[in-house]
């Protein structure tokens, strides 16, 4: 993601002057979307699958942070080699969202920290390579279930009004739907395990 001034078409994200390349703009940009991060969740992981990727130890994004190689941050900075190619990439959409709905929701979020001029938390930047722990460092989470993704969407004025009301409505009532049925199915894996120890 990145944005562009209308005149003269130059990425409103780049600052040569910040370690991360990034102007305050991007910054707010940021901001924005990790305000609304969890909220977001019921939209770019909608389904209850969703969750088994978005666990700790894994190369899905838990934290709620940003950085510009820590895999387990939710926002990417790539480098870029041009100025024109500074972006950020949100890693928690997975395959079974609508990118319409999405793209909307991300786009509201940022715009959000750009009005509010909300400030960027230090980016979380460390060694990839570094062995990383089963649980998150830091209490700042993702859902772990779509559940919790729909009460944060719930919480959150902004992705609602996004949205609407109506379509609100229907992926609350398409999910819980999805939950209830899959509350009540029992899985190989629970077969297996539950034969093997009786």
């Amino acid at each position: 993601q990145s944005l562009t001034y209308r005149h003269g078409g130059r990425n409103a994200f780049y600052d040569p002057g910040d370690p991360h390349g990034l102007s305050q703009t991007a910054k707010h940009f940021i901001a924005g979307q990790l305000a609304h991060a969890r909220a977001m969740c019921a939209v770019l992981a909608p389904l209850v699958n969703s969750y088994k990727r978005l666990v700790a130890g894994y190369e899905a994004p838990v934290q709620i942070g940003w950085a510009r190689v820590n895999r387990a941050a939710l926002i990417r900075v790539p480098r870029a080699h041009r100025p024109e190619a500074t972006r950020v990439e949100l890693r928690c959409p997975d395959s079974g969202c609508n990118p319409y709905l999405a793209l909307a929701v991300m786009l509201a979020a940022g715009l959000d920290g750009l009005r509010r001029e909300l400030p960027a938390p230090p980016a979380s930047d460390e060694n990839l390579f570094r062995p990383r722990p089963a649980e998150p460092l830091t209490s700042d989470i993702l859902p772990r279930s779509l559940e919790e993704a729909l009460e944060a969407l719930g919480e959150d004025a902004l992705i609602q009004e996004t949205l609407g009301a109506h379509i609100v409505s229907r992926i609350v009532a398409a999910r819980r739907q999805d939950l209830d049925g899959y509350g009540r199915a029992v899985s190989l894996w629970e077969l297996e395990r539950s034969l093997q120890r009786h």
